[in-house]
């Protein structure tokens, strides 16, 4: 009976799959903070993004979808994989912000950013309310999902903190989470780093910062750039997009984003010591500007190291991808994908 209900549901599957995919060209999908999942032994591409209300109306439950690819040109999609279910924590019809799926001890898992604007955690001294946001650490059998919380109630990201971001990385066979604190609540965003429990269920030890968002020379004020938030000037630095990756020569980079004198910008920071504690040096100039942000790096199955972020800033915003070049100092951009 068991491998009946298994057969049922993965024609069930394969039906859903049929009825909502098109094929599409990456520059016609409209996403942020694209990611991308290699699956090798599948020869398949999995691109993650918020729902955004593309697949429904923006007042609607919000999720997450996935497009596959065997070129990363041609993708097949949306598929939904996640959708906030009763009960959750996070605002329902909140958009969802930067998914990522991570394959771990052979389960995928989902780290995405919600947020609960009924919640506010605190009042600023300028008056500005800040509101509940944080990372959830979500599950699921298949990079196709359907994925589950692992906690219904709160996010891993601590609750009395507005954070963002959450990334997996593991040292030494341990598995942590680099997030960001964000800078409205806090001035100057930082990039944390905290050891999660084997299981990815929550924190396993308390969140150490690892460096701050003005570490980085390039980065500027918000006020200063005559941006806003909610009406308001604040005098604040901003802190986005975690991803790390090693390099050959055993050094780590974590890539970053923020706003510059060119826009938002993606950059990176690199620590020699190959240790998430550091210390990080910050180039003087960040990779891509003018509006490209929040990256991440992949292998083709081919071998290429592949850079895919959002550009422009603005809605609508689409996925780019570009070869890049490890260098024992960093990274360096060696053209667009084709």
């Amino acid at each position: 009976m068991k491998g009946i209900l298994v057969i049922v549901f993965l024609c069930f599957s394969q039906i859903l799959w049929s009825q909502q995919v098109s094929e599409w060209k990456l520059s016609d999908i409209p996403i942020r903070d694209p990611y991308i999942l290699p699956v090798e032994e599948l020869g398949t591409y999995y691109l993650y993004s918020a729902t955004r209300g593309v697949l429904r109306g923006a007042d609607s439950r919000q999720g997450v979808c996935v497009y596959k690819s065997s070129d990363l040109n041609i993708w097949e999609g949306p598929l939904i994989v996640f959708e906030n279910p009763e009960g959750f924590w996070a605002d329902p019809v909140h958009g969802i912000w930067a998914p990522e799926v991570h394959r771990y001890k052979e389960k995928y898992y989902l780290f995405a950013t919600f947020t609960n604007p009924e919640d506010t955690i605190e009042i600023r001294s300028d008056g500005i309310p800040v509101m509940l946001r944080g990372t959830q650490i979500l599950v699921a059998d298949s990079p196709m999902g359907s994925f589950q919380p692992l906690n219904l109630e709160k996010p891993t990201t601590p609750k009395i903190w507005s954070a963002l971001d959450g990334t997996l990385w593991l040292e030494n066979g341990n598995p942590f989470m680099v997030f960001c604190h964000e800078w409205v609540q806090i001035n100057n965003g930082t990039f944390e780093m905290v050891e999660l429990k084997n299981d990815l269920s929550g924190f396993a030890g308390k969140p150490q910062t690892i460096f701050k968002a003005n570490n980085a020379t390039w980065v500027k004020r918000m006020d200063l750039l005559g941006k806003k938030y909610k009406g308001q000037s604040i005098p604040g630095f901003v802190s986005d997009g975690p991803f790390i990756y090693r390099l050959p020569s055993g050094k780590i980079i974590c890539l970053t984003s923020s706003f510059g004198e060119k826009g938002y910008s993606l950059s990176y920071a690199i620590a020699e010591s190959g240790k998430l504690a550091g210390p990080w040096f910050h180039p003087e100039k960040p990779l891509l500007t003018g509006g490209h942000g929040h990256g991440m790096l992949f292998k083709t199955f081919d071998g290429k190291l592949m850079l895919t972020c959002h550009y422009p800033n603005t809605s609508p915003s689409k996925a780019v991808i570009y070869e890049v070049e490890e260098l024992n100092s960093g990274l360096t951009i060696k053209g667009k994908n084709k």
